[in-house]
């Protein structure tokens, strides 16, 4: 499919297992993602936040697009996934700014954050990229639910995927994100993400920045650490031992949830519950996100949680 026909695809939007089938060219259509068919960015710059062989030394150049196909009630970029924040981009716009992350910024990747229903733009802005002789990877940082037949078109753009296997629970999938599928979908796309670029390629090479493979995140929900043991369970029955995982605990509460337990942080007992299986399974190849320990200051409880009305989100 050549660049034409990508840009087609708003016209009857696929680009995300929701398949909504959305006009996204017509004036004020929006896809279930809450977008259009004009590109929108909520932040683009480097980020010193992600997994050590993602960051490296100068940083991820993160590339926040604005919406989202997924939708969990709890997102932690809920001002650009929910709310509509973001600014309008052209080609030239948008390529001039990634120009500047890899020449200026020297970043060690280009990071895009929920790539899916933004595809076409960002095929069309990789390739220019590529057409220039660049070769800084390419990374698409997904939800983890992924439409196959896209995943399969990105095989020739991503050079590393970072995708999210949040739900093995299709009650809490259907609770939080009103995707009840999200545990096949996610796990069919997952295989395909690593038929095309393999396991993180650092624990193979012994670099300290990857070029290339999949690592797969896991959030822990409090309240939620049946669904977790299920999840991380399902991943090493499927991919085995050495599939990189990183397992986060920076849940923080966002706006009221209507399930109690995520108007708290997670705690101790939670954690330990979730860290103490995921080493009882034997994953080898592991990162991990531990609790701090608690204190009166709630800087704590916040200071993975961007704020995109600031210049720089991750001040914090």
């Amino acid at each position: 499919m050549d660049d034409l026909n990508f840009f087609k695809s708003y016209e009857n939007c696929q680009l995300c297992p929701r398949q909504c089938g959305v006009d996204r060219t017509r004036k004020n259509s929006r896809g279930f993602c809450g977008e259009s068919n004009r590109l929108r960015v909520g932040f683009i710059g480097p980020h010193f936040g992600e997994e050590p062989p993602i960051s490296g030394t100068h940083g991820s150049g993160t590339v926040f697009l604005a919406g989202c196909s997924l939708k969990c009630s709890f997102c932690q970029n809920h001002q650009i996934s929910l709310e509509g924040t973001g600014e309008t981009l052209s080609k030239g716009e948008f390529v001039t700014k990634l120009e500047d992350l890899i020449f200026h910024q020297q970043v060690h990747n280009i990071n895009f954050v929920t790539p899916d229903h933004f595809f076409p733009h960002l095929f069309e802005a990789i390739g220019t990229l590529k057409e220039m002789g660049l070769n800084t990877p390419m990374l698409f940082n997904t939800s983890g639910y992924q439409s196959l037949e896209m995943l399969k078109y990105a095989e020739g753009f991503a050079d590393i995927y970072l995708p999210d296997f949040k739900y093995a629970d299709e009650n809490l999938a259907e609770s939080l994100s009103r995707c009840r599928n999200y545990p096949t979908v996610a796990l069919a796309a997952l295989t395909e993400m690593i038929r095309q670029k393999g396991f993180l390629d650092v624990f193979e090479t012994g670099e300290e920045v990857s070029k290339k493979g999949v690592l797969v995140r896991h959030l822990i929900l409090p309240g939620n650490v049946g669904n977790s043991i299920l999840a991380l369970t399902t991943l090493f029955l499927e991919f085995g031992k050495k599939l990189p995982i990183s397992l986060m605990s920076q849940y923080s509460p966002v706006g009221h949830q209507k399930e109690t337990a995520l108007n708290r942080r997670l705690t101790h007992e939670e954690f330990t519950a979730v860290y103490d299986h995921v080493r009882d399974l034997g994953f080898e190849n592991l990162f991990v996100q531990f609790l701090p320990e608690p204190s009166g200051d709630d800087s704590e409880n916040t200071r993975f949680l961007p704020d995109f009305q600031k210049s720089s989100p991750f001040d914090s």
